[in-house]
């Protein structure tokens, strides 16, 4: 814990008193987003303090030319930015003719911070002495709207306390704007046009390179006393903003305010000539609505969304602000309304891994999706991987030689083409390809919907197996086929040979995929036929897959009777985190990559990474003693791994430890852990922590096409549950001290194996084990 000034709440973030110094933190902790859209907490009037300001609009990016000292033959062209959008949020106030700027104020008091999880609202309010000695009262709030997602809201009120007071409200729009991590300082957005009619403004922008037009627009009213003012505002305009100055006079104790509305409409969902027009509609509805009715409409939907995701912990309030936190962030950022979106590691919480899909989305978000919306949700991730496979064949041919339509999946993408600018993660951590087969096997198992396979998923299965079989070679010594220079999930080593986790999966693809074509080819023989013809599949092809598959290489240690993280492991100097100096934490901020590299430290679950995948392939004795031998070399550096490690902990029966793991990775952010919440949050390990409770503390699995659960229930909890959509049917799950509750939604029974024994759960009715 680097941090710790976040105020325990089960339903809301709140910080207390203003300290310039978290600023950054707290405009990352503090974001909001609606799925299509979304923004760092940036305060609305002007501030001259430090800062990170960001508006992102889903889907919409830039390809940044990658640089690099020595180009090496397949680096990728660029880096994909997601892009800091033009501003709609701004509005500079100004009191007695003095600026508010909390960076110059006299005094400030009162300050407080809210994002309000439950109903999907952020809120400030403060005491501001100006430099004039005026005293004011400030109080906003803020909204990206669920319901209509191209807008959001602002209420920003100012009451003065010691005196009458001219207030001007000036809200503007502003596309002169840049990202905080460019390459070469390129210009990213084209403004176009800056209109205003009658009390609505407009900038038209394009992205360079990738073309995205967009325009963003807003319309505001003034009140005072919640009496609206009929103001005619002073326009000024130039080539990359526009503000309307609106004048207000207000006595002691009077408050004047402002609703704000504005947002994006994008080329992505409206005809590019016709933006303007599509921006005129979307602020009709909302000023039809008004800021009152939008923000119930925002407290109706959030409470759609918390009906079935919410997790409830009682007896620990940290705990619990730490899930509903994490799930509230991944509903921010993916709705599951666009199939042509993914879920990228930052969301719209900041610039930093740019992208929108890595491998994370696959190993660790698919479940919370499976599990908290529905099967279509789901399906729909898988179905955005579908329609980049032209593009992972052409990544292996382009970059790596390969033929036949053998498919490397980017590491990093926004539209199927690779666009990470690291060589040994972009060409060596390709163990990413397996996590997409995996997703595949894992949606059919928990939904019992094959119809993907058949339609689309075959098709991607055949891609990464003819991958594996290439990118193997046949050792003489071994007499094994062995996959050199590669990197694990553990990033702290690179270019090594016969990572164990990355030989696993490759096996398992292969098999999965001859598994599943002799599926195809007897149940879904039209289906079949289409495939065979596209992908040119042959008996001999494979019958080669087979060979690979059933002779690969797998470092082990019989010493230790552990399979090796990879070739040369134990060659290192086996030193414990446990005996590492603490002021030497975080490594990757204190060593140089060449110590780190040579170390043995673990930045993530590599191997256990393997045994939590494929749990039923090993006993809970081989778990117990590669846990033990790999989790005191993990440093945990990597947002993904603490959820891995509370999931297997819980497993062995470990529930200090998997409580202690749990509680690092549910406040990741909130406490700071990585020393690095400021650049923004960790997004898609957020699922993780769902997962920690679910299929750690919950013990859900899929066993035989049944749902099973071998609950446990940490000592810091009275209590906790969930619900899961399981095969379209609604199941609570309520675990306290007594006992296990389950309660069934429908007009279907269902049966379960909770500690592996059957019971049966009818509709609408209560059983306790």
């Amino acid at each position: 814990m680097n941090q710790d000034y976040i105020i325990p709440n089960e339903w809301s973030i709140i910080e207390e008193g203003f300290n310039e110094d978290r600023v950054k933190s707290s405009e990352s902790l503090f974001s909001i987003g609606n799925g299509a859209m979304g923004q760092r907490a940036n305060f609305e009037e002007k501030y001259t303090g430090e800062t990170f300001q960001g508006s992102y609009i889903a889907g919409v990016y830039y390809p940044d030319k990658t640089r690099v000292g020595w180009w090496k033959n397949g680096y990728p062209e660029y880096f994909a930015k997601v892009l800091n959008a033009p501003n709609w949020i701004g509005i500079n106030v100004c009191i007695n003719g003095e600026e508010l700027d909390l960076n110059t104020c006299k005094k400030i008091s009162n300050f407080r911070r809210e994002l309000n999880m439950k109903e999907g609202w952020l809120s400030r309010s403060f005491n501001a002495t100006l430099a004039n000695g005026l005293e004011v009262k400030v109080e906003t709030k803020r909204f990206l709207s669920i319901d209509l997602d191209e807008v959001g809201a602002i209420s920003y009120n100012i009451t003065p306390i010691s005196g009458d007071a001219t207030v001007i409200f000036e809200p503007y729009l502003d596309s002169g704007i840049q990202n905080e991590d460019s390459n070469w300082d390129d210009q990213f957005w084209n403004t176009i046009n800056v209109s205003t009619e009658n009390d609505q403004a407009f900038i038209e922008a394009h992205t360079m390179k990738t073309n995205f037009h967009t325009c963003t627009f807003m319309q505001s009213e003034v009140f005072v006393n919640t009496k609206k003012q009929e103001l005619n505002p002073e326009i000024e305009k130039s080539a990359t903003k526009v503000s309307f100055k609106y004048v207000t006079q207000v006595k002691t104790n009077e408050t004047a305010s402002i609703h704000k509305f504005g947002g994006y409409v994008v080329d992505r969902n409206h005809d590019k000539n016709q933006l303007i027009t599509a921006a005129k509609n979307t602020l009709k509805l909302a000023t039809d609505l008004g800021f009152s009715t939008l923000l119930s409409q925002q407290k109706k939907a959030w409470a759609n969304i918390w009906e079935m995701a919410d997790i409830t912990i009682e007896g620990d309030v940290k705990a619990q602000q730490g899930i509903r936190f994490n799930i509230m962030q991944l509903n921010h950022t993916y709705l599951g309304k666009d199939a042509r979106l993914n879920i990228g590691p930052k969301g719209f919480t900041g610039e930093k891994y740019g992208g929108s899909t890595y491998w994370d989305t696959e190993a660790y978000c698919l479940p919370f999706y499976m599990a908290t919306k529905n099967q279509e949700v789901a399906k729909s991730l898988l179905t955005y991987r579908y329609h980049q496979l032209d593009k992972a064949i052409e990544n292996a041919e382009k970059n790596l030689g390969f033929k036949n339509g053998a498919a490397l999946y980017p590491m990093v993408t926004m539209n199927g083409e690779e666009c990470h600018n690291e060589w040994e993660i972009t060409f060596e951590e390709i163990h990413r390809n397996g996590a997409i087969s995996f997703a595949i096997f894992n949606y059919h198992r928990y939904t019992n919907d094959y119809s993907y396979i058949p339609e689309m998923g075959l098709e991607v299965l055949i891609g990464i197996a003819r991958f594996w079989h290439q990118r193997v070679n046949f050792s003489e010594d071994k007499q094994k086929y062995v996959m050199l220079g590669v990197t694990g999930p553990n990033e702290y080593e690179n270019n090594i040979n016969n990572n164990w986790y990355t030989n696993y999966i490759a096996k398992w693809c292969i098999d999965y995929a001859l598994e599943n074509i002799e599926i195809v080819k007897s149940d879904f023989s039209t289906d079949y036929d289409r495939i065979a013809t596209k992908t040119n599949i042959t008996a001999e092809e494979l019958a080669d897959w087979k060979k690979v598959a059933d002779n690969m290489y797998f470092p082990y240690s019989e010493k230790h009777q552990v399979y090796l993280q990879q070739d040369g492991f134990l060659d290192k100097e086996l030193i414990t985190v446990a005996d590492l100096d603490q002021s030497q934490r975080p490594i990757n901020q204190k060593w140089s990559w060449d110590r780190i590299l040579r170390s043995p430290y673990i930045k993530q679950a590599d191997t256990l990474q393997g045994f939590y995948f494929f749990e039923d392939h090993f006993t809970t004795e081989e778990l117990e003693r590669h846990f033990d031998f790999y989790e005191p070399f993990t440093v945990h550096e990597s947002s993904l791994s603490p959820c891995v490690h509370s999931i297997q902990a819980a497993k062995l029966g470990r529930m200090d430890q998997a409580y202690t793991f749990y509680l690092r990775t549910s406040r990741l952010d909130l406490d700071d852990y990585n020393k690095e919440v400021e650049e923004g949050l960790h997004i898609t390990s957020m699922a993780g922590t769902w997962m920690s409770i679910v299929e750690g503390f919950g013990g859900m699995r899929i066993k035989d096409g049944l749902l099973s659960f071998t609950p446990q229930i940490p000592k810091q909890w009275d209590a906790f549950s969930f619900k899961i959509n399981f095969r379209n049917q609604i199941l609570k799950v309520n675990v306290s001290k007594k006992g296990t509750e389950f309660e069934l939604e429908g007009n279907k029974e269902l049966e379960l194996l909770v500690n592996n024994n059957k019971i049966l759960v009818k509709p609408n009715s209560l059983v306790t084990v």
